[in-house]
């Protein structure tokens, strides 16, 4: 038996098409004739795409489940209309050996509403510096390796690793962060931060390990992926060094591409690492997703409690929360506006991620059925109280935004019906 899905408008090729989609069992079958046993499903007046991926998501659990579970967080994931979530290794324990992976895997088969993939550590204890974990034994089970929250500090350990990583066939995805350029910091180096006597994060903080770190992909021939980028520097050179022929991809977040540092306000929702830049470096930010050079879009999705978030800028901790509202805000302020076209928030957030990270999913015959119907006349305001994440900060509380997620399939299986 086949499940037809009728009357929407399908985007496949980098275009729309008009006809139907079926799924038989959990792949995408050729729409053919109909069989009385079919089961047909009315999406007049929607669109479908192949499922939305997130490479960039802190699923909190094993470890800190106070602040997100796999099952909140993928529930949120579902609901925002990802397929596919690439969840950090910042957990407790870190994922540095198989049987630490297991831990957070055994929670993963057992809760998960949307596909899963972990990373592993780069270091053992992910401490950005020390031991390298064993990266074979990891490899089979992993989507990547990543430190995500501490850059590793040593060139030569980082060399070591993109040796190891590319002897596996496994990209190092690295948070680049030179600690020694710091100095106690917690927003952007700029005219907000010195008005107020805030301590600023400098720029050269986060690009100067970008450009460590493509020499070091370039010598040593591993894939390498920046995570999410913030500065216009960052964006310069990972352009160099994809003109280079070199294998290095990057991600920037909704955040960074919608709001600046002169949006700040005293509060914890406005508080994330890398922390919101000056318009110069979010401009080019934006040209870089248009032109391609920032091939992917991952919301950093960072999960915490409530009490942590509410100490202002300086004591609250870093990150906010991102997979319920990350469509409909690019689509409302980038795509609608002319900024972008559909096609390039599409690619950005789900044909890249499975292209660089080589995951399953899409929308053409014989694809694993993953795939999300988006309704892109609904019009509201962003509320965080709805959100099916434990986290509710977020800068773009009652934004007026559009469209919207209604229906979530993976693998044939409906993960999330917004429908009613």
């Amino acid at each position: 038996m086949k499940t037809v899905y009728t009357g929407a408008r399908i985007f496949r090729g980098g275009r729309f098409e008009e006809g139907d989609l079926a799924v038989e069992g959990s792949r995408i079958a050729p729409a053919g004739e109909r069989r009385p046993d079919d089961r047909t499903v009315d999406l007049t007046g929607l669109v479908v795409v192949p499922g939305l991926v997130d490479v960039h998501v802190h699923l909190r659990e094993p470890g800190f489940p106070q602040k997100e579970t796999v099952a909140t967080g993928t529930a949120a994931a579902a609901r925002g209309g990802y397929t596919t979530v690439c969840s950090m290794p910042n957990l407790n324990p870190a994922p540095d050996t198989p049987e630490t992976l297991e831990r957070q895997m055994e929670i993963i088969r057992r809760d998960a509403a949307v596909r899963v993939k972990p990373y592993g550590t780069i270091t053992m204890g992910q401490r950005g510096c020390g031991e390298l974990v064993d990266f074979g034994a990891l490899a089979p089970w992993v989507v990547g390796f990543s430190d995500d929250g501490r850059g590793v500090q040593s060139a030569e350990l980082m060399e070591e690793a993109m040796r190891r990583a590319a002897a596996v066939g496994r990209p190092i995805v690295a948070h680049c962060e030179v600690d020694d350029l710091l100095r106690g910091g917690y927003i952007h180096d700029g005219v907000y931060c010195r008005e107020r006597g805030h301590r600023g994060i400098c720029s050269e903080s986060e690009w100067r390990q970008v450009e460590r770190d493509i020499e070091l992909s370039a010598r040593t021939g591993c894939q390498y992926h920046v995570c999410h980028v913030s500065t216009k520097e960052s964006v310069r050179l990972v352009r160099q060094a994809k003109a280079s022929g070199l294998r290095v991809s990057c991600e920037t977040a909704p955040h960074y591409l919608l709001l600046t540092d002169s949006d700040l306000k005293e509060e914890g929702r406005f508080k994330m690492n890398p922390p919101l830049r000056g318009r110069e470096d979010r401009e080019a930010l934006v040209e870089g997703l248009a032109d391609g050079t920032i091939e992917v879009i991952a919301t950093d999705h960072a999960p915490h409690t409530a009490e942590e978030k509410l100490r202002g800028l300086a004591r609250s901790a870093m990150g906010i929360v991102g997979l319920e509202c990350a469509f409909p805000l690019l689509y409302r302020y980038l795509v609608l506006p002319g900024t972008i076209p559909f096609g390039r928030l599409v690619e950005a957030m789900a044909l890249a991620p499975r292209r660089i990270f080589g995951l399953e999913g899409g929308v053409e015959p014989g694809d694993e059925a993953d795939f999300t119907v988006l309704d892109l006349e609904a019009e509201y305001r962003l509320d965080p109280a709805t959100f099916r994440s434990k986290g509710r900060a977020t800068p773009f509380a009652a934004w007026p935004v559009r469209g919207r997620a209604v229906l979530t399939v993976v693998g044939g299986r409906v993960a999330y019906d917004g429908r009613s």
